[in-house]
């Protein structure tokens, strides 16, 4: 059970890892986009509502993406006035009981909704309302699904991580 559980761990914070490492570089992409959007809009005179869409699309993309790297790593926004103050095997019992009752619960409701939500967008063929604005908006609807089942494999590492911790003697 235990070798079963960080052998889990392990795989998913691989894939998060490796996910979270590889997003990171759309920042750059990122950067790019936003210096081509104020350049031709404050040099040129000229607004392209497709760039601008591009800059969204890419910052969810990172966002949500990138969420489950940010939770491997302990990242998150949290007030923590007690955890930080319990011992480790306080946090593994609050880790485990958070993730599995309700982090992973919320993630999955998420990934299934998120999953009909992006199904509906492709079957449409989704594009811009704007003029001129990008033809294929499921891409983007896509990825919702795609970050939280990412957030919700990485709370299966943590909740399978601390019940390493509370299993092992002492």
């Amino acid at each position: 059970m235990i070798r079963f559980a960080k052998t889990l761990s392990a795989i998913i914070d691989h894939v998060n890892e490796f996910t979270g490492r590889a997003v990171a570089w759309l920042t750059a992409a990122l950067v790019l986009v936003v210096t081509a959007d104020v350049f031709s809009r404050y040099c040129l005179n000229r607004s392209v509502v497709a760039i601008q869409e591009v800059e969204w699309h890419l910052f969810s993309a990172i966002f949500l993406i990138g969420a489950g790297f940010t939770l491997k790593h302990n990242r998150h926004v949290r007030v923590d006035v007690f955890y930080s103050r319990l011992t480790p095997r306080g946090q593994a019992l609050i880790n485990v009981f958070g993730c599995l009752v309700f982090l992973v619960p919320f993630c999955a409701i998420v990934v299934w909704a998120g999953s009909e939500f992006a199904y509906n967008s492709f079957s449409y063929r989704e594009t811009s309302p704007d003029p001129g604005g990008l033809p294929a908006r499921y891409v983007i609807k896509a990825i919702i699904p795609v970050g939280f089942l990412l957030v919700l494999l990485q709370g299966v590492s943590c909740a399978c991580s601390s019940a390493v911790l509370l299993l092992k003697r002492e």
